[in-house]
């Protein structure tokens, strides 16, 4: 009855907090970066920590404070300007100490978790990382046996993801198209052009996916995300077979590259080398002219590579990319129901409106956190994600040492999720997941509650509380070191039990504890009577973590 109750809760506060989406209001100028000169806060606390909330993988006290400080504006400019937090190197410092052997325990597979894990705490770029984490579930690839066993694979995939998560979508969409752990996934690495003799013809895979579910979708699209009708009130298709058997020649001869460990390089080679873009091998490439897009035509005669970058192109300057991406970046990051006019306003910076240049990231994740519903956006908390956010809020950190050697195993298992790990190329959930009932009804999405079942709502419950009792988080070998969260902050506010209440409401649930919530935790830490600081310091934050209003994120400040 428990987990049915809560459950049902978490229903009842996203239809009551989201309502579908605001109306048609324009881009909010971001706030000054800078503070006035009287020295009064550029931000108020809240709205500093909802920022940092959406723009982190969990919000900590010191980023809360300088947002509210400094503004928005000083915050996105710092985030652009950090240095990025790489996985590889990671992942070769473990190779370094540990070596590579697939019969190890741990197995050095896991070495991309433990990159994971260590700079979802520490990167100098957070904001970064939680873009890069958000087109995971975009360009979905995922960790099947060969993948898994090449630790260098998902992380420099990762790591690729990272780089151009702030430089141009088309950019990203080539980088993705040739990474070796994409062709390897959706098996356009070694697709040969067409064999008469054989009766073989090219691989349709990766046409398919990139078209549905990496840029354009379906259906034609409105620049506000909504379906385009023909004249009987039909939706339109993008595209048909016809012309994924044409994208599908264009994916043809490439291969896997050179690197230290897999040095050689001829078509079909099956040892791969992930961490290395693809290679054209001509002899192998479909060649001809290919239709494309709205009648686009790559020409006869072209290399591959040419052929690639043109297809990429086409794919790139197709009106539905603007609301199609935008849209899924804004339900990831701030709102699982943007009004229209929301997805509009992204379209637009993404059309290059705002930067003139098409495909700016940097212009599209402006509109994305600026906007005006970015301050009301409300959405499911995904498992995984409140796990990571107590963790990082509370300075998880190996006992000795910088190692992160967390497995990940017990929290994919009890969250449902692990970065890179989904089910399949259509992710943990759908986009436009509706749960039957009450939400289904008033038209609303909430993907996160594909995932958001009693299992798991009771799976990172028993996460929560691990972690807060036992003072250690992310499942290790024995003889590794812990990982250990810090309560310190709390304890020393044990004995004040409003100020241990507002340092809860503002961290974890940005100023928006439910008086009734706040209530019961009052009540209850009331009753503690003799418990040392640190005791009455886990019971507080685990009675607000585990309750249902805290996975839910966002609402009227």
């Amino acid at each position: 009855m428990i987990r049915k109750k809560s459950l049902a809760f978490i229903f009842s506060i996203v239809l009551t907090a989201c309502g579908g989406g605001g109306g048609g209001g324009s881009s909010v100028t971001a706030p000054a970066a800078q503070a006035p000169a009287d020295n009064t806060p550029a931000l108020s606390l809240n709205e500093a920590a909802r920022i940092a909330d959406q723009t982190t993988f969990g919000p900590r006290m010191s980023e809360i404070e300088q947002i509210s400080k400094e503004g928005i504006d000083a915050w996105l400019a710092q985030q652009y300007q950090a240095s990025v937090g790489l996985h590889e190197p990671i992942v070769r410092r473990y190779l370094s100490e540990y070596g590579y052997d697939v019969n190890a325990t741990p197995n050095p597979g896991f070495y991309r978790r433990y990159a994971f894990w260590e700079q979802a705490f520490t990167a100098p770029d957070p904001m970064r990382q939680v873009v890069a984490y958000a087109l995971t579930q975009l360009f979905v690839v995922s960790e099947p046996t060969q993948i898994f066993v090449n630790p260098l694979a998902l992380s420099n995939y990762y790591d690729t993801l990272l780089t151009h998560a702030f430089g141009n979508f088309e950019d990203l969409l080539l980088a993705v198209t040739l990474h070796p752990a994409m062709g390897f996934y959706l098996s356009h690495v070694n697709n040969a052009k067409t064999d008469p003799v054989a009766n073989t013809f090219p691989d349709e895979n990766y046409a398919r996916e990139v078209m549905q579910l990496f840029t354009i979708g379906l259906y034609e699209l409105n620049p506000d995300g909504t379906r385009k009708t023909d004249s009987e009130g039909r939706s339109i298709p993008t595209y048909n077979n016809t012309t994924i058997r044409e994208f599908s020649k264009v994916f043809t001869g490439l291969s896997y590259g050179s690197t230290d460990y897999s040095p050689n390089t001829f078509f079909g080679k099956t040892n791969p080398a992930f961490n290395t873009p693809m290679l054209m091998f001509e002899t192998y490439h479909e060649p001809g002219a290919k239709t494309l897009l709205n009648g686009y035509s790559i020409p006869a005669g072209q290399t591959g590579m040419q052929d690639i970058h043109d297809a990429v192109k086409n794919l790139f300057n197709h009106p539905n990319v603007g609301p199609f991406v935008g849209k899924q970046l804004i339900q990831r990051l701030v709102t699982s129901n943007p009004s229209p006019a929301y997805v509009a306003r992204v379209t637009a910076a993404f059309n290059g409106d705002t930067s003139g240049v098409r495909g700016d990231m940097r212009a599209v994740i402006n509109a994305i956190f600026t906007d005006q519903e970015a301050a009301t956006g409300v959405r499911v908390r995904e498992p995984f994600r409140r796990y990571l956010a107590l963790n990082r809020s509370l300075n998880a950190a190996p006992e000795e040492g910088q190692n992160y050697m967390g497995l990940g195993g017990v929290v994919q298992n009890l969250t449902g999720q692990f970065v890179l790990a989904p089910p399949s190329v259509f992710n943990f959930y759908s986009p436009f997941y509706r749960p039957a009932g009450p939400a289904a009804q008033a038209g609303l999405s909430s993907p996160e509650l594909q995932i958001t079942t009693e299992d798991t709502v009771v799976g990172v419950t028993n996460l929560m509380a691990y972690a807060l009792y036992t003072g250690q988080s992310i499942d290790t070998y024995e003889g590794y070191p812990k990982i250990n969260i810090d309560l310190s902050d709390y304890a020393a506010l044990a004995n004040d039990q409003e100020d241990l209440l507002d340092r809860l409401e503002l961290e974890f649930f940005q100023g928006q504890l439910s008086t009734g919530t706040r209530g019961i935790i009052r009540d209850t830490l009331s009753e503690a009577t003799g418990a040392s600081d640190q005791d009455i310091a886990k019971l507080a934050l685990y009675l607000a973590v585990i309750s249902p209003e805290q996975a839910v994120t966002g609402g009227e400040q």
